[in-house]
């Protein structure tokens, strides 16, 4: 083609010619019904047709997005507001503390130590050494228990694979030991090595695609080779199963977690003081049981067994067994969300409408007080059983983390440090509201906007959901969303049916064959701000990355009408064949999947994004996103999706696909990969509301 875009009448948005997808005659035949897959050819993505594909919607995406006019400015605002120094809430290890700081643009953020809170801190691991352009991510860390040691995990561009290195913490030297393809991994240290989990090696050039079946716990023994790691725990019966584990801090118990495509996990422990090997203490998957901590012969448990809101139950070591457990802290009427064991308390975290509360008990589970906290928003405490010394770390839609002490013994805290950041919260203020679903059900809503909003019906509205797997959307802040905001924007937030916000019933209510539900409710919010002269359909924007992307593809299939763009950020979209793909299986306790039944095919094909296309529709100005390394939502089903909307849109909206390069499902991106994404992003939304924003 000559031009990519074409203007069209003054003033008004160029029309995009895309890129002329291939399409073939795949059809899959489920319980008797014939589904088409004209793009199947996409879910090879090493191949050279998906790569010219691929740098061909790039093109076009490019093209678009470099001839918005504020897009350099909006770049230049969030860098700026991004460059401030983030530190995180230190935890303390053998006698030193450790926290994460980031100067303010570095990509990754440094592991640093210091001796005591006066001391000058230095840098003890600085992941920005670990590639030129910052792709290489610090994950997951783990201190041996006689602090001579710290294993940490390493990721390549975004990918969930893992490899895992040894360091000496006293010469800051790095052993000959190395572990490569860990996933879905702790790292649980117990005498002289630590155990970890992995898969076998996978297929050259189907690393990022393919199924990945037979999880195994080993046992890497310190000085010797990957190849001699004993392989303690194997389940060929169950090949899609997950298998982790942890240990104790005096070495004692073994916990070993089995799940994997169910709503919770199995327990299971080892004792060595005694020689009845690994036992099994639960036997129902479908519940959550997690150690909080050892106490002597007593091990605390958190559970949602016989409990949707969660309980800690104590198991006796010498007969571990669930049917020997005692109660310690009963379920509450709201959800208990976090707990863990500092200075000899239990410090206990709950969501009351999504926003945390905090509590200290003693171990008898006899409430002491309540942790007043600065405001309604997130908690997250730091500190030993053993160690009265406690900080948390607080954040809410508008206050950037900051760091506390909190001293127990007289119910007060004080501030350790905060980020010194270039914007004014006092600008800002946040709200919830409740509205009413489809089916009556109360749904809360965060909205946060700049102080004195007029309610005319015009103002632009970012909408974010997620609504699955029991994840809960508690009050966070995001210094990305600060521009839109300071343009007038709403930021939305709402705690839909899928999450954990009130428990596990909560949860189950927006999966499987009530995942409708979960639509519904997203619906339900922008028609609430309709009705309520927010906004209006011309001015909302719907964003939500993975099982979100989902959310976003499902609710403008269903209701282009009521929004004006859409973005799915790395999106579950084929929901007939999600489950081939690397751990896509895992996700069926949510979904479903379209082989287990007639009833459970026809429903999944009912909302599927990519099989409910009409064709000639006026769908959203779509800017769908993905990465090249996602191997959790392999970008098959974002690059099926896109080529689906471009066929089937009337061309009144542009339907665009962003595929970044050397970058995943989105942990560990560095920062200006993030930058420019969401550079993109907010240009793309306030450019098709037809807003003319001004940054500072």
């Amino acid at each position: 083609m000559s031009s990519i875009l074409v203007m069209s009448c003054a003033g008004k948005a160029p029309k995009v010619n895309y890129p002329e997808t291939a399409k073939d005659d795949v059809v899959d035949v489920y319980f008797g019904t014939e589904v088409a897959d004209p793009y199947r050819w996409l879910e090879n993505d090493t191949t050279a047709a998906t790569a010219t594909w691929v740098a061909a919607q790039n093109a076009v995406t490019n093209q678009y997005l470099e001839q918005i006019p504020f897009r350099q400015a909006l770049l230049d605002r969030l860098t700026s507001l991004s460059d401030y120094e983030k530190i995180s809430t230190p935890s303390k290890r053998n006698g030193k503390y450790y926290f994460y700081k980031n100067d303010g643009l570095q990509n990754q953020s440094v592991l640093y130590v210091q001796d005591s809170l006066d001391s000058e801190p230095r840098v003890f691991i600085d992941p920005n050494k670990f590639s030129e352009d910052g792709t290489v991510a610090l994950g997951r860390t783990a201190f041996s228990h006689d602090g001579k040691y710290i294993a940490y995990a390493v990721s390549k561009s975004g990918s969930d694979w893992l490899d895992i290195y040894v360091m000496d913490v006293e010469t800051g030297q790095l052993l000959e030991d190395q572990i490569n393809w860990a996933k879905v991994t702790g790292i649980a240290w117990q005498n002289d090595g630590f155990y970890y989990s992995a898969y076998d090696r996978p297929v050259e050039g189907k690393e990022y695609s393919h199924v990945n079946e037979n999880h195994k716990v080993f046992y890497h023994k310190l000085g010797t080779p990957q190849s001699a790691d004993k392989v303690v725990y194997t389940n060929p019966k169950e090949p899609l199963r997950f298998y982790t584990t942890s240990t104790s801090d005096d070495d004692r118990f073994l916990f070993m977690y089995e799940s994997g495509a169910s709503r919770g996990n199995n327990l299971y422990i080892t004792d060595a003081q005694n020689k009845k090997g690994m036992q099994q203490l639960t036997t129902d998957n479908e519940f959550q049981y997690s150690p909080i901590e050892v106490i002597g012969d007593s091990i605390l448990i958190f559970t949602n067994y016989n409990a949707p809101k969660n309980r800690i139950m104590v198991a006796d070591a010498k007969n571990p067994t669930i049917n020997n457990w005692t109660e310690l802290i009963p379920e509450s009427e709201s959800v208990l969300s976090g707990a863990q064991v500092i200075g000899g308390k239990l410090f206990l975290t709950y969501d009351q409408d999504a926003s945390n509360h905090a509590y200290v008990y003693d171990l008898n589970g006899t409430q002491i007080q309540e942790v007043q906290l600065p405001s309604l928003g997130s908690v997250g405490f730091s500190g030993n059983k053993d160690d009265k010394e406690c900080f948390f770390g607080f954040t809410s839609f508008t206050i950037p983390g900051a760091t506390y002490k909190y001293d127990v013994d007289n119910n007060t805290w004080e501030l350790f440090r905060a980020p010194q950041v270039k914007y004014n919260p006092d600008e800002f203020e946040t709200k919830q509201v409740f509205f009413a679903s489809k089916d009556g059900e109360k749904i809360p809503m965060f909205l946060t906007y700049k102080k004195g909003l007029q309610l005319n019906g015009k103002n632009p509205v970012f909408l974010y959901g997620y609504g699955g797997f029991g994840i809960s959307l508690n009050p966070s802040f995001n210094m990305m969303r600060i521009p839109f905001l300071e343009n007038g924007g709403i930021y939305a937030q709402v705690n839909l049916r899928g999450g954990n916000e009130y428990g596990e019933e909560w949860h189950v209510a927006g999966t499987k064959m009530n995942k409708q539900n979960v639509f519904n409710d997203f619906i339900g919010a922008a028609e609430y701000l309709i009705d309520n002269k927010y906004t209006n359909p011309e001015k909302i924007a719907i964003v939500g990355g993975s099982n979100g992307g989902l959310l976003v593809g499902a609710c403008m299939t269903q209701r282009p009408d009521l929004f004006k763009v859409a973005i799915p950020q790395v999106g579950v979209m084929d929901m007939l064949r999600y489950h081939k793909f690397t751990i896509g299986w895992n996700w069926a306790s949510d979904y479903g999947t379209s082989e287990e039944s007639p009833e459970m095919f026809e429903y999944l094909l009912g909302y599927s994004p990519i099989h409910n296309m009409k064709e000639g529709t006026a769908y959203p100005a779509t800017l769908v996103t993905t990465a090249d390394h996602d191997d959790r939502v392999v970008p098959a089903h974002s690059f099926k999706f896109a080529a689906a909307l471009q066929e089937a849109n009337d061309g009144t909206n542009p339907t665009l696909i962003r595929i970044d390069s050397k970058a995943g499902h989105g942990a560990g991106k560095p920062i200006q990969k993030v930058l420019e994404e969401q550079a993109d992003i907010y240009s793309f939304i306030l450019y098709n509301m037809n807003e003319k924003p001004s940054f500072k």
